[in-house]
Order: C-alpha cells, then sequence, then structure tokens
C-alpha cells in the first residue's frame, strides 16, 4: 500500500514538472513565434492568434471534450492522471502568460529567433512531455484522437499521431505561412528525439520488446491484451541451471506504454524476471507495413 502511494505521488510529480515545462516551451516560445506543431497547443496557438483569446483557457475548452470523449471510447486507461495533466497545461500556460506576457522573450523581427524558439521550444516540450509519459500518462488533448486512430485504422500509434499533428500543421501553413509549418516540423522533430529519451532510458527506438518468465504469466498477459491492447507470444522455455520448464511471454510494445506494463508486472509479480531489448522494426498489423520495409534496399534502417 505504501509503495503504491509512492508510486503514485511521484507519478504526479512527474506530471505536474511535465506540464509546467510543456506549457513553458509553448508560452515563451511557440505560441510568439506562431509556431504550431500539432496538439492541443499548436490547435490553440492558432486560435488565440485569429481570436486574441486566452490560450490557457482555449487549452482547457479543447481539452476537456476530448478527454470525455477518451474516456468514453477507452474507459478507465483515460483516467484522473489525463485528466490532471489537461488541466495542469492550461493552467501552467495561462501562469506563464502572466508573468512573461504573449509576447514571448525573443525579438521575432530577427529570423534567427525563429530558430531559436524551434530549438528552444522543441526540446523544453520534448522534455515536458517525456516526462508526463514516463508516468505512464499524458496530457490529453489530439493525444486520444490519434489513439482512437490507431485503434480502428490499425494503424502504428507514431503514425497516427503524425497524421493528427500533420493536419495541425497544415491548417498552420494556411494562417501564418508556409515558413511558419516548415519551423513546426522542426518542433515535432526534436520533440520526439527528446520524447524518446525520457520516456524510456534503454535508447531510441519506438517499440520494445519485452521477455518475461513469472508465475502469474497468465495474469500479466491478460494485463497487455485488455489494458495495452497488445498481443504476445508463449514461448517454452528451460532454465540452465534449475532445468525446468518455463513459459516465456514476448510481446511488443510502445515505448510509452512501458513504464505502464512495467509497473503493472511489478504490482502482479515483484519477483517476475523482466528483459526489455530495444527493437528496429515491428513488421505486421498495428506496426510497419512489411511489404514497405521488404522493398527498402536496407531492412535494418529504423526510419
Amino acid at each position: 500500500m505504501k509503495e503504491r502511494i509512492k508510486r503514485t505521488i511521484i507519478d504526479y510529480i512527474y506530471i505536474t514538472i511535465g506540464a509546467a515545462l510543456t506549457a513553458l516551451s509553448t508560452a515563451l516560445f511557440l505560441n510568439p513565434a506562431k509556431l504550431a506543431p500539432g496538439g492541443i497547443s499548436g490547435i490553440s496557438t492558432i486560435i488565440y492568434h485569429l481570436t486574441g483569446w486566452n490560450l490557457g483557457l482555449i487549452m482547457l475548452v479543447l481539452s476537456i471534450p476530448i478527454y470525455i470523449f477518451g474516456l468514453l471510447l477507452f474507459g478507465k486507461e483515460y483516467g484522473l492522471s489525463t485528466l490532471v495533466g489537461s488541466i495542469l497545461l492550461s493552467v501552467f500556460t495561462m501562469i506563464w502568460n502572466k508573468l512573461f506576457g504573449y509576447d514571448g522573450i525573443l525579438d521575432y523581427s530577427r529570423d534567427i529567433s525563429y530558430w531559436l524558439s524551434s530549438l528552444y521550444g522543441g526540446i523544453i516540450a520534448g522534455v515536458g512531455i517525456g516526462l508526463v509519459m514516463r508516468s505512464g500518462s499524458n496530457t490529453g488533448g489530439t493525444d486520444i484522437l490519434a489513439q482512437a486512430l490507431a485503434k480502428y485504422a490499425h494503424l502504428p500509434q507514431g503514425s497516427s499521431l503524425m497524421i493528427v499533428d500533420g493536419f495541425v500543421i497544415l491548417g498552420s501553413a494556411f494562417i501564418f505561412g508556409i515558413e511558419s509549418a516548415l519551423y513546426s516540423v522542426v518542433v515535432v522533430i526534436l520533440t520526439s528525439i527528446i520524447i524518446d529519451k525520457f520516456v524510456m532510458i534503454l535508447g531510441t527506438g519506438y517499440a520494445k520488446t519485452v521477455y518475461i518468465i513469472s508465475k502469474d504469466l497468465n495474469q500479466i498477459g491478460t494485463y497487455i491484451v485488455t489494458d495495452l491492447d497488445r498481443s504476445g507470444t508463449v514461448i517454452s522455455a528451460k532454465g540452465f541451471f534449475s532445468n525446468e520448464n518455463k513459459p516465456m511471454l514476448m510481446t511488443v510494445v510502445p515505448n510509452q506504454d512501458i513504464p505502464k506494463l512495467v509497473r503493472a508486472i511489478k504490482k502482479i509479480d515483484p519477483n517476475a524476471f523482466t528483459i526489455i531489448q530495444e527493437t528496429v522494426h515491428v513488421l505486421g498489423e498495428g506496426y510497419k507495413s512489411l511489404s514497405k520495409v521488404a522493398s527498402s534496399n536496407d531492412v535494418t534502417q529504423t526510419k
């Protein structure tokens, strides 16, 4: 019980710091530079520059109905932590705007300021979002729409998020111009790189392969199927020293779900033997198309 309370407190610390940093990147760099690199922040930035309404309030108004949609669609997966993340992102945005104003800290009459905004905005957002994701949560918004697209269109989550964010960036091109959209793409790339470093410390791939040996393998497998919407393969294994036959579960999980899986394994069987390793490619339904990779000259490429 104490361990669970401790873990919950740590998770909410991650969420709070992560939301504060993500909001800082938007308020200090992205919104003043008219950069809309996807997400609720990007949509809110577009609306703010069209209407002049309070940026944090726009985020909140957009986030709540999307959160309710996610709750109806995915159930308990979108619990209190996601709602808290959405609210904190909006609140911190209001706080930073109150402290620094809406014009940021750079002189946008100079082109270098847009590059600096892309650089620092992308890095700070990546650290912030990565910290939130390490808690097993997110800040809601278009992440929910992307997961819905991934689930019903049978697309990889990374591709789904790229599609959703792509529409936001495309919209920004019409409102702010093509240069702004291209800067926004730079932000997305930087943010993705930083997130990969913060979601898990085990490399930069978009997914991990997990091998699990446990006395409660069926319960762990049920969690993977029902809560993570993933599957797995049971492999016959034999202990070298014990000479005992033991089933081993192999599953492939996107980076953002690794913290959830690790905590679930610890809760179900603290003594479970677990290996998590980098995965270069995951081919097949729900991931990258086999035909696309087969036509590539180098199937070891990660992009």
